[in-house]
C-alpha cells in the first residue's frame, strides 16, 4: 500500500469522515434543491452577477470567514484550518456557455435533472456547499485553510479570468499550496493536464464594390479562404496533442457585392506551450502571407486586423505528484478505475504557475454538456459514492486531523 492509499484509508475509517458521509446522505435532497435553485439563475458568459450574488449569500449562510466578492466577480469564503499554514483552493465555476435568454428551467424525470448548465458546473457549486455542511456537522478539522470559490469566466471567451485574478490579486495567493476545481460529475476522470489555447478573431477589410462592375478588386473573402486553407495544411504532432480549427466565419452584405469585410475566428490548442507557440507563429505568418497574396493578385488593398480573444496557458501536474496520487487513491477506494486526462479547465492557471492542481468530479453521472439537453443523474447511491471520493481528496490535500 502506498503512502497515499494509506492516507485515504485512514481518512475513510475516521469516525468524523463516516459522520460526514452520513450527513451527505441525510442532506441529499437539500443538495438536489440547491442544484435546481442555482441552475435556474441564469449565468451567461460575462453575466454571472445574479448567480454570484445568490452563491455569496449561500457561502455566508454556511458560516465561512472572510466571505467576499472580488473585483472581477468571484465569490469566496474561508474555512480556517488549525495549523496557521497554507491554503487549499476548492473552486467551481459560476458561468455557463449559454447566452442570455436561454430557458434554464430544470425538468425532473425520475432521478435525472435536465437543464442547460445543470452539470457544467452548477452541480459542483451545490456539492461544495454539501461538503461544507458535512465537514461542519462532523467536526472535521484540517491543518490548512480551505478557500471555497465560485469563480467567473471559466467558459469560452471568459478566458479563465476569475482564476487568473485570484492568483494575481488574492491577499493569500502566496500561501496557496494546492488547487482543486470541482467541474462536471465524473470522478473517475482526474484532469492532471491543462490544454493551452490561443484564440483569434481576424477581420479582413477591403474597399468593396459591385461583383460585376468592380470585378478585379481585392476580395477579403479570398484572403480569408487562403488563410483558412493554409491553417488546414499545418501538420501538428499527436504528442503532445495539438489541434487547430477555423470555428466561425462571417462577412459580406449581398450576393452581388464584393464584401468589405470578412471575419474568421480560430482556435489553436496544445498540451505544450512550446508547440502552441510554434502553431501560433505559423498561423500569424499564414494570415500575413494570405493578405500579401490577395493584394498581389488584384487591384486595391486589403488589411487584416488580428485580435487575440483568448489565451489559456498550458500546464501539467505530474501524474506521480502527491495530489494526483491522493485523488486516484480516493477514487479507487470507491471502486472506480481512475484515469489521468488532459482538458482545459480553471486548473490550467495554477498548473502553469507550478502549483499542484487538478480537476475532480462532483459525483453521479451526466451527459450532453454544453447542449440544451444537458442532464445529470442525482440517484443517491451513485451521487454519494462520487461525493465521498472527492471529499476524501479535499480532506487529504488539506491534511485532515485524524484520530
Amino acid at each position: 500500500m502506498t503512502a497515499e492509499h494509506a492516507t485515504i484509508a485512514q481518512i475513510r475509517l475516521d469516525p468524523r469522515f463516516l459522520r460526514a458521509a452520513a450527513v451527505l446522505r441525510e442532506e441529499h435532497e437539500r443538495t438536489v434543491a440547491d442544484i435546481i435553485r442555482l441552475t435556474e439563475i441564469p449565468a451567461p458568459p460575462f453575466q454571472e452577477e445574479r448567480r454570484a450574488a445568490a452563491y455569496l449569500e449561500m457561502l455566508r449562510d454556511h458560516g465561512l470567514e472572510e466571505v467576499a466578492q472580488d473585483e472581477v466577480g468571484n465569490v469566496m469564503g474561508l474555512r480556517r484550518g488549525f495549523g496557521n499554514g497554507d491554503v487549499l483552493v476548492v473552486a467551481a465555476h459560476l458561468d455557463t456557455v449559454f447566452p442570455a435568454g436561454t430557458d434554464v428551467t430544470v425538468r425532473r424525470e425520475g432521478t435525472k435533472l435536465f437543464a442547460p448548465g445543470v452539470g457544467d458546473d452548477t452541480r459542483s457549486l451545490a456539492v461544495n456547499l454539501a461538503f461544507l455542511r458535512a465537514m461542519d456537522a462532523a467536526g472535521i478539522r484540517t491543518r490548512h485553510d480551505i478557500l471555497f470559490v465560485g469563480d467567473v469566466g471559466e467558459e469560452g471567451l471568459g478566458d479563465l479570468r476569475g482564476i487568473r485574478h485570484l492568483f494575481a490579486h488574492h491577499p493569500k495567493r502566496e500561501r496557496i499550496r494546492g488547487f482543486l476545481t470541482v467541474d462536471s460529475p465524473d470522478v473517475d476522470r482526474i484532469v492532471t493536464g491543462g490544454i493551452g489555447s490561443r484564440r483569434y478573431r481576424v477581420t479582413f477589410r477591403g474597399p468593396g464594390g459591385h461583383s460585376f462592375a468592380a470585378f478585379g478588386l481585392v476580395n477579403p473573402v479570398y484572403a480569408m479562404a487562403e488563410a483558412a486553407r493554409g491553417l488546414a495544411a499545418v501538420k501538428v504532432p499527436r504528442e503532445p496533442v495539438t489541434t487547430h480549427c477555423v470555428s466561425v466565419i462571417a462577412g459580406g452584405t449581398s450576393i452581388n457585392a464584393i464584401p468589405e469585410t470578412a471575419v474568421m475566428e480560430v482556435d489553436l490548442r496544445s498540451a505544450s506551450e512550446a508547440e502552441l507557440k510554434r502553431l501560433d507563429d505559423a498561423f500569424l505568418r499564414i494570415v500575413k502571407d494570405a493578405v500579401a497574396a490577395e493584394n498581389g493578385a488584384r487591384e486595391g488593398t486589403i488589411t487584416a486586423d488580428v485580435k487575440l480573444v483568448g489565451d489559456r496557458p498550458a500546464g501539467h501536474t505530474p501524474n506521480g505528484a502527491p495530489i494526483a496520487k491522493l485523488a486516484a487513491a480516493a477514487v479507487a477506494a470507491e471502486g472506480y478505475v481512475p484515469s489521468f486526462e488532459w482538458s482545459s479547465t480553471d486548473a490550467n492557471v495554477p498548473m502553469s504557475l507550478g502549483i499542484p492542481a487538478l480537476r475532480i468530479g462532483s459525483g453521479g453521472r451526466g451527459g450532453r454538456a454544453h447542449s440544451l439537453e444537458e442532464w445529470i443523474d442525482v440517484e443517491i447511491e451513485e451521487s454519494l459514492r462520487g461525493m465521498r471520493a472527492s471529499l476524501a481528496t479535499i480532506l487529504a490535500v488539506a491534511e485532515m486531523e485524524t484520530a
